[in-house]
């Protein structure tokens, strides 16, 4: 399967070397960017060729499927021109900041495909992570009660440039507006967000920030996102149900104990934490290709959903911490 990648950005880069160097039964071979010394880097390190207009990539002869990690305000309008031209995609998220682009999508997709198999996927990697599969595995089982509340917290070293409050939430809590009505299987109906009014942080962020997620089966979730916390990357997910409280541990890490002190390591980003789920989810992605069958991965209208989710998170945000109804949202 040959694999054009559009975007050279930490995701683009991150997701062209695990194509090359982990997943089987594809190839990298068409890199996009319009930075073409960049988009040269990166495609002269996998084999590739390299172009500096995506929509050349997407109708290329020699990319069968095409992985979206470009800038959040262009996934959209790729994403239709993949559906389009009739070439399976897998899209990073988030798929667009509108609603209503987002359902535009979501339309022509259902269109392109008739129910049959679907052409496009959203890059929810934590549905692959192997801590993620197992709590929401002793979920399912019942063995604990129904679940009752979710928190999940996301803390990094620094925001990005020109982060907003905005882009926060559809950049980094999506994630999180993904896995929580995942593990409970029940949608989100409404959501409250909230943050102190004395933080010393030195960004313009408000930060940081508290989401209350409301969800259909009647629990009640938190959602914590400081994207500034400074010392680390740090993802917790904490389900406390009727019986018991199911957590993940954060994986890999080694304790050394020396000067009357024990420390643990933490890592300053993404790719340490999560490289088993991005692999695991790449590797599905190609194999259901190369098979002809649907992946498991979240599809166009999950990332539809979390839009809207997300687009409710800052209305309550411009509504000093109001819940809103996520359905009345457009």
């Amino acid at each position: 399967m040959k694999i054009g990648i559009i975007g050279t950005g930490i995701m683009g880069t991150f997701h062209a070397q695990c194509l090359h160097e982990s997943i089987s039964g594809a190839t990298v071979s068409a890199i996009a960017d319009p930075n073409l010394t960049r988009g040269r880097e990166v495609a002269d390190a996998v084999g590739a060729i390299a172009l500096a207009d995506p929509l050349e990539l997407i109708q290329h002869p020699d990319v069968d499927a095409v992985l979206i990690a470009s800038p959040d305000a262009f996934r959209a309008a790729q994403t239709l021109a993949c559906v389009e031209a009739g070439k399976p995609a897998l899209c990073e998220k988030p798929l667009s900041y509108s609603v209503a682009e987002a359902e535009q999508v979501v339309k022509a997709h259902r269109e392109a495909t008739d129910g049959g198999v679907p052409l496009v996927y959203q890059g929810f990697m934590r549905r692959f992570d192997p801590g993620y599969v197992a709590q929401k595995g002793a979920i399912s089982s019942g063995e604990y009660g129904k679940a009752l509340m979710v928190h999940s917290i996301g803390r990094g070293v620094t925001s990005g440039p020109g982060a907003t409050d905005e882009s926060v939430i559809f950049n980094s809590a999506i994630h999180d507006l993904d896995i929580v009505p995942w593990l409970l299987d029940s949608p989100v109906t409404s959501v409250s967000w909230l943050a102190p009014e004395n933080s010393s942080s030195n960004t313009d962020l408000h930060e940081p920030f508290l989401m209350l997620l409301r969800t259909a089966d009647g629990g009640l979730s938190t959602v914590e996102i400081y994207l500034n916390a400074r010392y680390g990357y740090d993802m917790r997910s904490e389900v406390v149900c009727e019986n018991g409280v199911i957590s993940i541990t954060e994986p890999h890490r080694v304790a050394i104990s020396s000067e009357l002190a024990t420390k643990t390591a933490i890592p300053d980003d993404f790719r340490p934490r999560f490289a088993d789920a991005y692999r695991l989810e790449l590797q599905e992605w190609v194999d259901a290709l190369n098979e002809g069958r649907a992946a498991t991965l979240a599809t166009v209208e999950d990332g539809a959903v979390a839009t809207r989710v997300a687009a409710a998170a800052v209305a309550s945000m411009q509504q000093h911490g109001a819940f809103i109804n996520v359905k009345d949202v457009k």
